[in-house]
């Protein structure tokens, strides 16, 4: 199986251990909320464009609303584990794989790092070389708002630059840490900074992410 298949799966068994009412890291969200902005990215393209685009965030949520209210919690999270229906785009593996595997790592973390006592998963180097990847290919789209240039270095050897400017701030540790830190999950991911105390404090008060 693939990285986002896998993945996948692993976060439909924790939503279903989870239950509807827990709290995720997502700010105002349950894991009923989360699992029904998962089954709109794939099953409703009508209303996924206000998930990136401010003006159409009302209609968004609307539907997500109408997706959380009119349908079971387990009905939502059997979608996400079914993933995208036939027609979609998404079901195309390769776009499947861009799209969706840092979203659903994102997202499980989401979940997981919002109770207490968590502690970060041991990926295979598989799934750290698909993230990687990811994060290579998007870290100056994902700290686009960053205030000083950043570098990027992985655990084990590898290094990505990001940022207007000549990098200020190195920020440090395991592939799926530098992914939740550059998706504005900084303070649940275990990261190190190096760097002038004033640049760090501005990386780390900026929002970073999509």
């Amino acid at each position: 199986m693939s990285f986002v298949r896998d993945e996948r799966a692993a976060i439909s068994t924790t939503l279903d251990e989870f239950g509807p009412d827990a709290p995720t890291l997502c700010e105002g969200w349950t894991t009923a909320d989360l699992a029904a902005h998962l089954v709109l990215r794939e099953r409703r393209p009508d209303a996924a464009g206000g998930i990136a685009l401010s003006f159409l965030s009302g209609y968004t949520g609307s539907v997500q609303n109408r997706l959380k209210n009119g349908r079971s919690y387990a009905e939502l999270v059997e979608f996400v584990r079914q993933g995208p229906p036939v027609w979609s785009p998404y079901r195309i593996p390769g776009i499947d794989k861009v799209v969706n595997s840092v979203e659903l790592f994102v997202h499980h973390e989401d979940v997981r790092r919002a109770r207490p006592g968590w502690e970060p998963r041991v990926l295979p180097p598989e799934a750290e070389e698909s993230l990687w990847r990811q994060l290579k290919s998007g870290a100056r789209l994902f700290l686009r708002k960053s205030p000083v240039g950043v570098l990027l270095r992985r655990t084990g050897g590898g290094e990505v630059t990001a940022g207007k400017t000549a990098p200020e701030v190195v920020v440090s540790g395991e592939t799926g840490e530098l992914i939740l830190f550059a998706f504005g999950r900084g303070e649940h991911a275990r990261v190190t900074f190096d760097g002038d105390e004033g640049a760090v404090r501005r990386l780390r008060e900026t929002p970073l992410g999509m």
